[in-house]
Parts: structure tokens; sequence; C-alpha cells
């Protein structure tokens, strides 16, 4: 891990880093886009482009997020830097499953679904020890459920990525 990763994993922690990232999320989204995924969060830590649909609109929403990978599956944390409050991609995930993941420069069709038991506790673990952060996230958040979510690759009847390909395409 590089210098800068891991000054990023010790502030974290911080309050105002968490503020500050909220801010930087514009800019990142902005830097995924430009670049078709490739860089997310300036390459510190492992991260995608999420993008679900909305609730209430219907419309396309991204969002860059950390992730862990768990064999095939993406693994993605509802902790919305320790607010009081669900982050609307979560919401949105919990009304309409069926979203996209861009990770390094690949778009994959994924459903999501909430981790819970065991799985849950084994995929946190998974999730803390990429960013330690999500443990001082929880206490922030004053006790609200931080839900951990499966990203699933959605596999058609010939076992290939459903873009009408035999496997993920290139984002573009």
């Amino acid at each position: 891990m590089s210098p800068l990763g891991r000054l990023a994993r010790r502030l974290g922690h911080e309050g105002w880093f968490a503020a500050a990232a909220r801010l930087l999320v514009p800019a990142d989204r902005f830097v995924g886009k430009l670049t078709r995924g490739r860089v997310l969060a300036l390459g510190l830590i492992p991260s995608l482009i999420l993008t679900t649909t909305g609730r209430r609109s219907g419309k396309p929403r991204s969002n860059p997020l950390l992730y862990v990978p768990d064999g095939d599956a993406y693994i993605v944390v509802g902790s919305n830097w320790g607010q009081a409050h669900q982050p609307a991609w979560a919401l949105n995930l919990l009304a309409d499953p069926a979203a996209t993941v861009t990770a390094k420069g690949v778009v994959v069709p994924v459903r999501a679904r909430v981790a819970t038991g065991a799985e849950r506790d084994r995929l946190w673990r998974k999730l803390v020890a990429e960013w330690p952060p999500y443990e001082t996230y929880v206490r922030r958040a004053g006790g609200r459920e931080i839900r951990v979510f499966r990203l699933e690759p959605v596999q058609d009847a010939l076992g290939a990525a459903s873009l009408g390909g035999d496997r993920p395409t290139p984002a573009g």
C-alpha cells in the first residue's frame, strides 16, 4: 500500500476528513466519468462506480464507492461517512436491486442483496480490513444499521454477463 493510502486510512477516522471527502465525491464522480471508471479515489483505495435507478426519479444515479471483492461479487457498505441517514444509492438498491458496476473500466450488470448474519459479519471484517474508518462510522452514525451489500454479477442462461456479449464490456 502506498504512503498516501496509509495516510488516507488514518485520516479517515477524523470527522473533518469525512466532511471534506463528501465534498470531493462530485469531483471523484467526474474523474471516474472522464476515465471511464479506470481512476477513482486517486487510486488510493479500491473503488468502483455503482449505477442504480433512482427510486423516485427513475433516472440512472452513479456513485463512486469503495469496494472489496468476494469471489466474483463486489462488496459495498452504505455507511454514508457515518451520517445518521442512509445514502441515497442504498435506498435505491433496496427499491430496485438491479444495477451496474464499473470497475477498472469494465461495466458489469449486478443484482444487489443485503448481507445478513454470519455472511454480513464475514464481509464486514473484509471491509474494515480495507478501510478501518468504517468502525468509526458505526459510532458516528449513532447506532443506525449500516447495511452491507453484495453486488453479484448477473449471468444469462449460458453463464455470460448479461450485456449481449460473452464477457463484461469495457466502459465507453
